[in-house]
Formats: C-alpha cells, structure tokens, sequence
C-alpha cells in the first residue's frame, strides 16, 4: 500500500522553507510514500484551512506542515506557533488523519533554522509511521 501525503508549505522565510520541502520529498520518496498534493500558504498562521482541505481529500493519508518561525523582535513567533500546533492538532483529531509538525521555532534565529531543515524529514517520517500504525 502506497502511502499519501499531502504537504502544506508556508512560502514565508521561502529560503529555508524550499530547502525543508525539498529534504521532504526526497524523504517520502525513500519511504515509499507519494506526495500527491501541496498546498503552499503564506505563513505559518496560514496553514490551518489548509490542513482542513487536505484532511478532507480522501485520497491523502496524512498531512505534513512545511515551515518555520524565527525569532524577531516581540514575542510573536511563540504566539503563531503555539496556536498553530494546537489547531493542527485538533484538526488531526476532528479527522482522525494524521497531521505532523515540520515546523521549526519559536525562539530561534535564522541560522538556527538553516540547522533545522531536517524537521520536515521528521515531519514525513512520523506521518508514515502513523498511517502504517493507525
């Protein structure tokens, strides 16, 4: 059985973001699994009703969240990432389809995110895993 995914991708810091989707699809192909559709958002705050679109696909297994959040001058970064990783995991919930976080941050700077690339290669493999034991 062919397992697939479905990517959401915040186009926001594009430069670290390409190279994380990149490392996924290499990844997902090493696994054996497809993706079959992308859904690219502008930011991470973004991504909820693309997760939700991509959960309602019947033909995608489970979803993977693309993206990262540095650090900047106020607080922001944590508040996006808190409520992002909460709503995408209460959709994952509503809809019993996996949705993993391939998100790096809050509290990072840019070179900690250059370092973190290989999160969406996590992301890929948890989903896998999930379909395969769920």
């Amino acid at each position: 059985m062919t397992i697939n995914l479905g990517f959401v991708v915040a186009e926001f810091n594009r430069d670290i973001t390409y190279q994380m989707e990149i490392l996924g699809e290499e990844h997902a192909k090493f696994l054996g699994a497809d993706v079959v559709d992308k859904i690219y958002v502008p930011g991470v705050f973004d991504m909820p009703l693309a997760v939700r679109k991509m959960c309602e696909n019947g033909d995608i297994d489970a979803v993977v969240t693309i993206g990262c959040v540095i650090e900047g001058a106020t607080n922001h970064d944590e508040v996006v990432v808190a409520q992002v990783t909460r709503k995408i995991t209460d959709l994952a919930l509503d809809y019993g389809k996996p949705v993993t976080l391939g998100i790096s941050g809050p509290k990072m700077t840019r070179m900690q995110a250059m370092e973190r690339i290989d999160y969406s290669k996590r992301a890929v493999e948890a989903a896998v895993k999930l379909v395969q034991r769920l």
